[in-house]
Protein backbone atom coordinates (compact mmCIF):
# COMPACT_ATOMS: atom_id res chain seq x y z
CA UNK A 1 0.00 0.00 0.00
CA UNK A 2 1.46 3.35 -1.02
CA UNK A 3 1.25 6.60 0.90
CA UNK A 4 -1.75 7.84 -1.06
CA UNK A 5 -3.73 4.66 -0.37
CA UNK A 6 -2.86 4.88 3.34
CA UNK A 7 -4.17 8.45 3.46
CA UNK A 8 -7.45 7.33 1.86
CA UNK A 9 -7.93 4.42 4.26
CA UNK A 10 -6.97 6.28 7.44
CA UNK A 11 -10.12 8.46 7.67
CA UNK A 12 -12.28 5.32 7.36
CA UNK A 13 -10.31 3.69 10.17
CA UNK A 14 -10.72 6.80 12.33
CA UNK A 15 -14.48 6.85 11.79
CA UNK A 16 -14.70 3.14 12.50
CA UNK A 17 -13.01 3.56 15.87
CA UNK A 18 -15.23 6.52 16.72
CA UNK A 19 -18.18 4.19 16.17
CA UNK A 20 -16.46 1.56 18.33
CA UNK A 21 -16.44 4.02 21.23
CA UNK A 22 -20.24 3.82 21.20
CA UNK A 23 -20.47 0.15 20.27
CA UNK A 24 -18.42 -0.86 23.32
CA UNK A 25 -21.42 0.13 25.45
CA UNK A 26 -23.72 -2.22 23.55
CA UNK A 27 -21.62 -5.08 22.20
CA UNK A 28 -18.16 -4.85 23.81
CA UNK A 29 -16.52 -8.12 22.78
CA UNK A 30 -15.86 -7.27 19.09
CA UNK A 31 -14.43 -3.90 20.17
CA UNK A 32 -11.99 -5.44 22.63
CA UNK A 33 -11.09 -8.19 20.19
CA UNK A 34 -10.14 -5.50 17.66
CA UNK A 35 -7.55 -4.19 20.15
CA UNK A 36 -5.46 -7.27 19.37
CA UNK A 37 -4.21 -5.31 16.38
CA UNK A 38 -1.66 -3.11 18.14
CA UNK A 39 0.08 -1.88 14.99
CA UNK A 40 1.00 1.79 14.83
CA UNK A 41 -1.67 2.49 12.21
CA UNK A 42 -4.45 0.89 14.26
CA UNK A 43 -3.29 2.55 17.47
CA UNK A 44 -3.18 5.91 15.71
CA UNK A 45 -6.70 5.40 14.32
CA UNK A 46 -8.17 4.83 17.77
CA UNK A 47 -6.26 7.64 19.48
CA UNK A 48 -9.05 10.20 19.02
CA UNK A 49 -11.87 8.14 20.61
CA UNK A 50 -9.48 7.05 23.37
CA UNK A 51 -8.68 10.65 24.28
CA UNK A 52 -12.36 11.63 24.05
CA UNK A 53 -13.39 8.85 26.45
CA UNK A 54 -10.53 9.62 28.83
CA UNK A 55 -11.33 13.32 28.89
CA UNK A 56 -15.07 12.88 29.42
CA UNK A 57 -14.53 10.18 32.06
CA UNK A 58 -12.15 12.56 33.83
CA UNK A 59 -14.73 15.35 33.84
CA UNK A 60 -17.39 12.98 35.19
CA UNK A 61 -15.02 11.79 37.90
CA UNK A 62 -13.97 15.22 39.20
CA UNK A 63 -17.59 16.37 39.35
CA UNK A 64 -18.22 13.76 42.05
CA UNK A 65 -15.25 14.76 44.22
CA UNK A 66 -15.62 16.57 47.54
CA UNK A 67 -13.68 19.47 46.01
CA UNK A 68 -16.43 19.96 43.43
CA UNK A 69 -19.04 19.75 46.16
CA UNK A 70 -17.76 22.94 47.80
CA UNK A 71 -16.53 25.04 44.86
CA UNK A 72 -19.36 27.56 45.08
CA UNK A 73 -18.74 28.14 48.78
CA UNK A 74 -16.36 30.74 47.38
CA UNK A 75 -18.41 33.69 46.01
CA UNK A 76 -15.82 34.13 43.26
CA UNK A 77 -16.99 30.86 41.69
CA UNK A 78 -20.04 30.97 39.43
CA UNK A 79 -21.46 28.43 37.00
CA UNK A 80 -19.07 29.39 34.21
CA UNK A 81 -15.99 29.09 36.42
CA UNK A 82 -17.19 25.70 37.67
CA UNK A 83 -17.70 24.51 34.10
CA UNK A 84 -14.21 25.62 33.07
CA UNK A 85 -12.74 24.03 36.21
CA UNK A 86 -14.54 20.75 35.50
CA UNK A 87 -13.48 20.68 31.85
CA UNK A 88 -9.82 21.55 32.35
CA UNK A 89 -9.37 19.81 35.69
CA UNK A 90 -11.25 16.75 34.47
CA UNK A 91 -9.16 16.48 31.32
CA UNK A 92 -5.92 16.71 33.30
CA UNK A 93 -7.18 14.22 35.89
CA UNK A 94 -8.39 11.83 33.20
CA UNK A 95 -5.05 11.85 31.37
CA UNK A 96 -3.10 11.36 34.61
CA UNK A 97 -5.26 8.40 35.64
CA UNK A 98 -5.12 7.00 32.11
CA UNK A 99 -1.33 6.74 32.20
CA UNK A 100 -0.98 5.79 35.87
CA UNK A 101 -3.74 3.19 36.07
CA UNK A 102 -2.85 2.06 32.56
CA UNK A 103 0.65 1.29 33.83
CA UNK A 104 -0.77 -0.65 36.79
CA UNK A 105 -3.05 -2.58 34.44
CA UNK A 106 -0.13 -3.33 32.14
CA UNK A 107 1.98 -4.65 35.02
CA UNK A 108 -0.88 -6.68 36.43
CA UNK A 109 -1.66 -8.28 33.09
CA UNK A 110 2.01 -8.94 32.41
CA UNK A 111 2.28 -10.68 35.77
CA UNK A 112 -0.67 -12.86 34.75
CA UNK A 113 1.08 -13.80 31.50
CA UNK A 114 0.03 -11.15 28.98
CA UNK A 115 2.48 -10.30 26.20
CA UNK A 116 0.63 -7.13 25.23
CA UNK A 117 2.14 -3.64 25.18
CA UNK A 118 1.65 -0.77 27.61
CA UNK A 119 -0.17 1.09 24.84
CA UNK A 120 -2.64 -1.73 24.37
CA UNK A 121 -3.27 -1.91 28.12
CA UNK A 122 -4.02 1.82 28.15
CA UNK A 123 -6.43 1.49 25.24
CA UNK A 124 -8.15 -1.44 26.98
CA UNK A 125 -8.59 0.74 30.05
CA UNK A 126 -9.87 3.68 28.01
CA UNK A 127 -12.62 1.74 26.24
CA UNK A 128 -13.61 0.10 29.52
CA UNK A 129 -14.14 3.60 30.94
CA UNK A 130 -16.77 4.47 28.33
CA UNK A 131 -19.60 4.12 30.92
CA UNK A 132 -17.90 6.76 33.10
CA UNK A 133 -17.93 9.14 30.13
CA UNK A 134 -21.59 8.28 29.52
CA UNK A 135 -22.41 9.05 33.16
CA UNK A 136 -22.23 12.77 32.31
CA UNK A 137 -25.81 12.41 31.03
CA UNK A 138 -26.89 12.29 34.69
CA UNK A 139 -25.61 15.81 35.39
CA UNK A 140 -28.23 17.86 33.51
CA UNK A 141 -30.90 16.06 35.53
CA UNK A 142 -29.03 16.55 38.82
CA UNK A 143 -28.51 20.23 38.11
CA UNK A 144 -32.16 20.62 37.16
CA UNK A 145 -33.17 19.13 40.52
CA UNK A 146 -30.63 20.81 42.82
CA UNK A 147 -29.16 23.68 40.83
CA UNK A 148 -25.93 25.17 42.15
CA UNK A 149 -26.40 23.46 45.51
CA UNK A 150 -24.50 20.45 44.17
CA UNK A 151 -21.39 22.65 44.36
CA UNK A 152 -22.09 24.10 47.83
CA UNK A 153 -21.54 22.70 51.30
CA UNK A 154 -24.81 21.94 53.05
CA UNK A 155 -26.96 22.51 49.98
CA UNK A 156 -30.28 20.89 49.18
CA UNK A 157 -28.57 17.95 47.48
CA UNK A 158 -28.97 15.56 50.38
CA UNK A 159 -31.30 12.84 51.52
CA UNK A 160 -32.86 10.03 49.52
CA UNK A 161 -32.88 11.98 46.26
CA UNK A 162 -29.15 12.53 46.27
CA UNK A 163 -28.53 8.94 47.32
CA UNK A 164 -30.42 7.88 44.21
CA UNK A 165 -28.05 9.93 42.04
CA UNK A 166 -25.06 8.43 43.88
CA UNK A 167 -26.44 4.94 43.27
CA UNK A 168 -26.78 5.69 39.57
CA UNK A 169 -23.18 6.92 39.43
CA UNK A 170 -21.95 3.80 41.23
CA UNK A 171 -23.86 1.71 38.68
CA UNK A 172 -21.84 3.38 35.92
CA UNK A 173 -18.64 2.60 37.85
CA UNK A 174 -19.70 -1.05 38.20
CA UNK A 175 -20.46 -1.13 34.49
CA UNK A 176 -16.93 0.11 33.74
CA UNK A 177 -15.40 -2.58 35.97
CA UNK A 178 -17.44 -5.27 34.22
CA UNK A 179 -16.26 -3.94 30.84
CA UNK A 180 -12.65 -4.08 32.03
CA UNK A 181 -13.09 -7.71 33.01
CA UNK A 182 -14.91 -8.60 29.78
CA UNK A 183 -12.32 -6.68 27.76
CA UNK A 184 -9.38 -8.38 29.43
CA UNK A 185 -10.90 -11.81 28.95
CA UNK A 186 -11.81 -11.14 25.31
CA UNK A 187 -8.52 -9.51 24.39
CA UNK A 188 -6.37 -12.29 25.84
CA UNK A 189 -8.78 -15.21 25.38
CA UNK A 190 -8.26 -16.06 29.03
CA UNK A 191 -10.53 -18.01 31.38
CA UNK A 192 -12.27 -16.01 34.10
CA UNK A 193 -9.85 -17.16 36.79
CA UNK A 194 -6.86 -15.77 34.94
CA UNK A 195 -8.78 -12.64 34.01
CA UNK A 196 -9.59 -11.96 37.65
CA UNK A 197 -5.97 -12.62 38.56
CA UNK A 198 -4.65 -10.09 36.05
CA UNK A 199 -7.14 -7.36 36.88
CA UNK A 200 -6.80 -8.10 40.60
CA UNK A 201 -3.04 -7.64 40.40
CA UNK A 202 -3.59 -4.39 38.53
CA UNK A 203 -5.79 -3.14 41.37
CA UNK A 204 -3.34 -4.35 44.02
CA UNK A 205 -0.39 -2.43 42.56
CA UNK A 206 -1.72 1.14 43.10
CA UNK A 207 -3.20 0.04 46.43
CA UNK A 208 0.22 -1.11 47.63
CA UNK A 209 1.81 2.11 46.36
CA UNK A 210 -0.80 4.16 48.23
CA UNK A 211 -0.14 2.22 51.45
CA UNK A 212 3.62 2.60 51.07
CA UNK A 213 3.31 6.36 50.54
CA UNK A 214 1.04 6.65 53.56
CA UNK A 215 3.41 4.65 55.78
CA UNK A 216 6.50 6.52 54.66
Amino acid sequence: MDVRERREVAPDDDRAWLAQALLVLIDPRPVFAALRDDSDDSARARQEPVMAIVGLAGVASVLWTTVAGRLMDDPAFDGLVVAVWAFIGGAIYGIAVYFAVGAALYLGLRAAGSLGSYRRARHLLAFACAPLALSLVVWPVRLAVYGGDVFRTGGSDSGAGNLAFVAVELAFVAWAIVLLLVGTRTLHAWPWTRTLEGVGLAVAIPALVAVAVHVL
